[in-house]
């Protein structure tokens, strides 16, 4: 069990954790950010959100996206930066899992706003679901390898 828990904790594997992680957020958030109103609208088609919220949530969710994966390509509060996104996981997990029973066929707002993005489908849960595993390796695991904080006075 050491021995699992040292490789899987190795530092490079941290890093490589946080920045694909961040990597991912930070691209996830940009067209997002630029087109709050299409982005609004696809969260509104997924059927899950009372339609008072969904201008919030399509405003606040790509800037916590933008946010949390610089944190972790930077290392700094790393692990707060994982457990938002873990949230934010669980959170698409169970609207698209909502959405594919409901037999919505829409784009999934993902990492593009145009019509010809991805569809919701069972690639897309799975690749979620991977990605969570990443976010849950960061908050265990990570050792803030390649990180600002060690650079920081206290850090």
């Amino acid at each position: 069990m050491n021995e699992l828990k040292r490789t899987l904790g190795h530092p490079f594997l941290s890093w490589l954790v946080r920045a694909t992680l961040g990597v991912l957020f930070i691209w996830a958030s940009l067209d997002k950010i630029l087109h709050p109103d299409q982005f609004a609208k696809i969260v509104y088609s997924y059927q899950v959100l009372p339609g008072e919220v969904v201008n919030i949530f399509g405003i606040i969710l790509p800037w916590l996206e933008l946010i949390c994966g610089v944190a972790l390509i930077a290392g700094v509060m790393v692990r707060p930066a994982a457990v938002w996104i873990g949230a934010l996981l669980v959170v698409f997990i169970i609207a698209v899992s909502i959405a594919l029973s409901k037999g919505i066929n829409i784009n999934c707002g993902c990492f593009s706003m145009s019509s010809q993005a991805r569809q919701l489908g069972l690639t897309l849960l799975f690749q979620d679901i991977g990605m969570l595993l990443l976010a849950i390796h960061a908050v265990v695991l990570d050792n803030r390898t390649l990180s600002l904080r060690r650079a920081l006075p206290g850090g």
